[in-house]
């Protein structure tokens, strides 16, 4: 293993929690494989001048996106699947799944798309992303923005899949209504990014699951 990524997913107790007055709020987002990925610039961004520290991952679709609205320097390294497996070598290499959950104080899904809302609801853990989800602690809250057509949000199976999460102690924040990237018109589209930040910091301060 590199000094880098030995270094990256240092940490050999869970750090996470409530965050203490000498120490920045730890906020770990998944971004999944929706097209509202574009915006995680502007959460991440928001996120850091409320006084946070962001940490980034991203699955295979999703990674997609982020390089389609590169725009200059990234406001944060964004881990993937590829780095899960180049990390560890040999027993006693840090296992980044579980680095990235111990450092967090709070896991938001911003945007959470229909295949990972689906996974989640049903304990499926074959990526990083939903790793870190199924080796989270219940005791730090979730936060869930879900984004996907219209159709798709209104397919019986989503309904399900939110009751689960409901039932995990996810907090879920939109969709919201509004022309979509597909064309279609109508509920299924991520909340803004200002609102995600501000839902975010909300559930920080209130210290509670989501």
């Amino acid at each position: 293993m590199t000094s880098q990524a030995r270094g990256d997913a240092a940490g050999s107790g869970d750090r996470g929690g409530q965050p203490g007055a000498s120490r920045r709020p730890q906020v770990l987002l998944a971004l999944t494989g929706s097209v509202a990925t574009i915006k995680w610039q502007e959460i991440v961004r928001g996120l850091t001048e409320a006084g946070c520290d962001v940490t980034v991952m991203a699955t295979r679709a999703a990674a997609h996106f982020v390089a389609a609205a590169a725009d200059g320097p990234a406001p944060a390294r964004v881990h993937t699947d590829d780095e899960e497996w180049r990390a560890w070598e040999r027993k006693g290499d840090p296992v980044l799944h579980i680095e990235l959950r111990r450092r967090a104080d709070i896991l938001v899904f911003a945007p959470l798309s229909a295949n990972t809302l689906a996974k989640l609801a049903h304990g499926l853990c074959d990526n990083l992303v939903t790793a870190v989800a199924r080796a989270w602690d219940p005791a730090r809250p979730v936060l869930a923005c879900p984004a996907m057509n219209t159709m798709m949000w209104e397919h019986p199976h989503t309904a399900r899949h939110l009751a689960e999460l409901a039932a995990l102690g996810y907090r879920v924040l939109g969709p919201v209504s509004k022309p979509l990237a597909c064309g279609d018109v109508g509920n299924g589209a991520m909340s803004e990014p200002a609102d995600v930040v501000a839902e975010t910091l909300r559930l920080l301060g209130s210290g509670a699951p989501g």
